[in-house]
């Protein structure tokens, strides 16, 4: 939705991962590890982040590499979409292609890896934008807006 009003094109590092391997991300998981899906990560985002004119979305754990986070600061402007475990225990109740979530507790999974995750996307990103209990079209009318007051990089 972003990308369309931006009228630049929308790549999902996932996604990414996921069609030039022809395998899903529980797979990799399963296959490579954790670790193994990190390294693809990294690449795939160090790629897209050399890019001109992209809006990237990636998986929550992406900002746990520094090499990331680097990429991500210096590729453009970094909008962390901030959700309360709430909201991310209700968006991922159903989604079967989350590995780190078949747990017995996946809110109490959600709590751990909020506070790990949630000051490194602080760190980077150049807007925080609440997301809880708005409409997609809400929140990007938020995003453009704030984007538009931000000083020159």
């Amino acid at each position: 939705m972003l990308a369309k009003e931006l009228r630049l094109p929308f790549k999902d590092s996932d996604k990414e991962i996921e069609l030039r391997t022809g395998a899903n991300i529980p797979w990799i998981f399963d296959k490579e590890g954790e670790p193994g899906f990190r390294d693809r990560e990294q690449a795939m985002i160090a790629e897209l982040c050399a890019s001109d004119g992209v809006v990237l979305a990636t998986g929550g754990g992406a900002v746990m590499r520094d090499e990331n986070r680097q990429a991500l600061h210096a590729g453009g402007r970094v909008v962390y979409l901030h959700a309360s475990v709430e909201q991310q225990v209700g968006r991922t109740a159903r989604d079967r292609n989350r590995p780190l979530l078949r747990t017995a507790d996946p809110a109490k999974t959600l709590r751990d890896l909020l506070a790990i995750r949630d000051p490194l996307y602080r760190e980077i990103a150049d807007l925080v934008i609440e997301t809880d209990e708005r409409p997609p079209r809400m929140v990007v009318l938020d995003i453009l807006e704030r984007l538009q007051q931000l000083p020159p990089r």
